[in-house]
């Protein structure tokens, strides 16, 4: 009762909502009698609704798991009773119906999401609204507001001029959640524990001395603002650029966040699996995200085919976290469309010896933004450094979206001294480096049945599949290990593992925890 209660209060809070707008709790029948659900409902005070499994598969929901569908035939318990209850102006799933009152009132009304779900350990929460779609019904008092998780629309018998939110909260309770964590990084697998570190894509015994020396030189002139003009005009130089194609992030987060915010997208796609960040900002920034998801049985190649032709921003890596697959740049060429921005993550394109199939520096494709980051080679996480190269027009966009100042001197620096020839020459031979010890580790991982890696690996990390990963990574790091869980990654379960690259020692060690890992679950 207490975990619900607590991600209860989480998603109302997200909503801008406190406990005394739940109208009701909702989940699949079976659990609705459940002490933690029941418990729940009874200090809120409201009452609790179960829904059969056939009625809540019918229901279309937008962010679909496979998880909950093999375990009770819908792919989202909880958004799936949160927009059942909605639209009946009644109660869902395992969790709350928001609001001052039932129904969307007399006119034509649709649910929609106010918060997707989100997850505890063991509980899954979503809140739905119901909103009048008749045109008597909007009024400029009371224009439907898109925000950042949802919307606000007028409560019926309310004066136009005081918006009141109506809403649906709905929860799935099970044992693993069905909600991809598009918040998890590999650092969260290593924070706090002293583990051998497989989960992190940086590489390690960086950054080199040469460059430290030239951050710490840099910290003489703190007192002055930062000035990017010089590593601007490196960056551009260094992709034979003007420097008006050239903005200085930090790191290329902070590119994903801006490009959500700036740019006027109405119906984004993002190419899965692949890194989560672009489509967190996106949806933080109020949008629908659209999903195409690679298949395995594919080798998680590209289809451009497959891509929506209304997509008018589409986003994919290359070479995509956490496939390592490394896709054709004609076939992501292919992508692009008059009015369509089309943004590629080479984030991790330098670790690609001779940077094969990259579009930087390309300026016949329209509306192309690459994004890079100088944090995975260069051991710069910490610094937070990346830039975006694109049309000027794009360029202006994404930096009026900036605070003043957005990237620090030793950063600037940095970037600086990542562009010189000796730079690149280094980064060049570590990537060689690189692939020769992504052989080792393939040619190791060969030798188990029971794991498969994804084909044609060109990134400094892999991605293989075991039956119970998720049980032999908990394994693996009581043996000294951190690998990277897969199913926060949209298109992959629980049975993914992602692996960094390292040196052969410190594979041949992982060889033999996993041979042990793998005992232990036989």
């Amino acid at each position: 009762m207490d975990e619900v209660l607590a991600l209860v209060d989480a998603v109302l809070r997200e909503a801008g909502l406190t406990r005394a707008a739940v109208r009701s709790l909702a989940t699949l029948d079976a659990r609705a009698a459940e002490p933690g659900v029941a418990g729940a409902g009874a200090e809120l005070g409201v009452p609790v609704r179960g829904f059969p499994a056939g009625e809540l598969a019918a229901v279309a929901v937008p962010h679909p798991s496979a998880l909950p569908l093999d375990a009770t035939g819908t792919p989202s318990v909880a958004e799936a009773a949160a927009l059942l209850t909605a639209g009946t102006g009644v109660t869902t799933d395992t969790g709350a119906t928001a609001g001052a009152g039932g129904t969307a009132g007399a006119g034509a009304a649709r649910a929609v999401l106010l918060v997707p779900k989100r997850k505890s350990r063991s509980v899954t929460c979503a809140i739905a609204t119901c909103v009048p779609v008749c045109p008597h019904e909007h009024t400029p008092g009371v224009r439907l507001l898109h925000l950042t998780h949802g919307y606000i629309a007028r409560e019926p018998g309310s004066p136009p001029t005081i918006p009141t939110p109506h809403t649906t909260a709905a929860m799935d309770m099970h044992t693993q959640s069905d909600a991809h964590d598009l918040r998890h990084h590999g650092d969260a697998e290593v924070r706090d524990e002293k583990l051998i570190d497989l989960a992190v894509n940086v590489r390690t015994n960086t950054p080199p001395d040469w460059l430290r020396r030239r951050i710490a030189d840099s910290l003489t002139g703190l007192a002055a603002y930062p000035d990017g003009r010089a590593a601007r005009a490196a960056v551009a130089v260094r992709h034979d650029l003007p420097p008006g194609r050239v903005l200085l992030t930090a790191g290329a987060a902070e590119a994903f966040v801006l490009l959500a915010r700036a740019l006027p997208a109405r119906r984004p796609v993002v190419v899965h699996p692949q890194f989560t960040e672009p489509e967190a900002a996106l949806r933080d920034a109020g949008h629908e995200v659209g999903r195409v998801l690679l298949r395995e049985e594919d080798g998680f190649r590209l289809d451009p085919a497959a891509v929506p032709e209304d997509a008018d921003l589409v986003v994919i890596g290359n070479p995509t976290n956490p496939t390592s697959v490394l896709h054709p740049a004609a076939a992501i060429a292919a992508l692009a469309r008059p009015g369509r921005t089309l943004v590629v993550d080479e984030a991790f394109m330098d670790a690609v010896p001779g940077e094969r199939e990259s579009l930087a520096g390309r300026t016949d494709v329209p509306g192309l933004v690459v994004l890079r980051s100088l944090t995975k080679t260069w051991g710069l996480a910490g610094l937070r450094i990346g830039y975006v190269l694109a049309e000027p027009e794009t360029i202006s966009l994404l930096e009026r979206a900036q605070p003043l100042w957005p990237v620090s001197t030793p950063a600037l620096v940095a970037a600086e001294a990542c562009m010189s020839r000796m730079a690149l020459a280094e980064a060049e031979h570590a990537a060689h480096r690189i692939g020769v010890e992504r052989a080792h580790l393939l040619a190791g991982l060969a030798e188990f049945d029971e794991v498969r890696t994804v084909d044609g690996a060109e990134g400094p990390f892999v991605l293989l599949r075991i039956d119970g990963a998720d049980a032999i990574r908990d394994r693996l790091r009581l043996l000294g290990f951190a690998a990277r869980r897969g199913d926060t990654f949209p298109g992959l379960d629980r049975n993914w593992l992602r692996l960094a690259v390292r040196d052969r020692a410190t594979t041949n060690r992982f060889l033999q925890a996993l041979d042990q890992a793998l005992l232990l679950n036989g």
